[in-house]
C-alpha cells in the first residue's frame, strides 16, 4: 500500500472508533434518559450513527453495496422523527383555560 492509502485506512479506522464511542454513549442515553423525548431523540441520533458506521464500512471496503441500505435507514429515521414530533405536539398541546375567554388583560 502507498502512503495515501495508509492515511485513508488510519482516518477511516479513527472514524469507526468515534462512531462506536458515539453509539455506546447513545445507548447510555436511551437507557438513562430522564424523559421519553430524550430517549426518542437518542434513538433518532442512533439511526444516524448506524448510517455513519455503514458509510465508514463502505469506504473501508471501497464498495457501494450499503448505499441503498443507508438511504432506507435515513428515510426510516426521518419518518420516525416526524412521527415522534407529531405525537409529542399533540400530547403537549396547551389547553385553553376555562372562564378566561371574555377576560382580556388589555383594554
Amino acid at each position: 500500500m502507498s502512503g495515501p492509502e495508509n492515511v485513508d485506512r488510519v482516518l477511516i479506522t479513527a472514524g469507526v472508533v468515534l462512531v462506536v464511542v458515539a453509539g455506546a454513549l447513545l445507548l447510555v442515553r436511551v437507557s438513562r434518559g430522564p424523559s421519553m423525548l430524550d430517549r426518542a431523540i437518542a434513538l433518532d441520533v442512533f439511526a444516524a450513527v448506524v448510517i455513519a458506521g455503514l458509510g465508514a464500512k463502505s469506504a473501508y471496503a471501497r464498495d457501494s453495496f450499503y448505499f441503498p441500505i443507508m438511504l432506507v435507514l435515513a428515510f426510516l429515521g426521518f419518518t420516525g422523527s416526524v412521527g415522534i414530533a407529531r405525537f409529542i405536539a399533540v400530547r403537549d398541546k396547551p389547553q385553553p383555560r376555562r372562564g378566561s375567554a371574555g377576560k382580556g388583560g388589555r383594554g
